[in-house]
């Protein structure tokens, strides 16, 4: 499933080690919507938690095939 805008310029605020409170107040948002976007971009990520998003975006994106 591809990613909003919003939900990339989530993960990308997570990539740099960003709490959930971070994002809420760079974004202008609440920090129970960077939790919903955070939980809906592991899930079409199909990962494991919020850092596994991470690295499935990176591996899905540059086409790194290391196991």
């Amino acid at each position: 499933m591809k990613l909003s805008k919003r939900e990339l310029e989530i993960l990308e605020l997570i990539s740099w080690g960003h709490s959930d409170k971070e994002i809420a107040c760079n974004l202008n948002i609440s920090a129970r919507t960077v939790q919903t976007h955070v939980t809906r971009i592991v899930i079409k990520l199909r990962a494991r938690n919020r850092t596994n998003a991470v690295a499935n975006y990176i591996r899905q994106h540059c086409n790194m095939t290391y196991a």
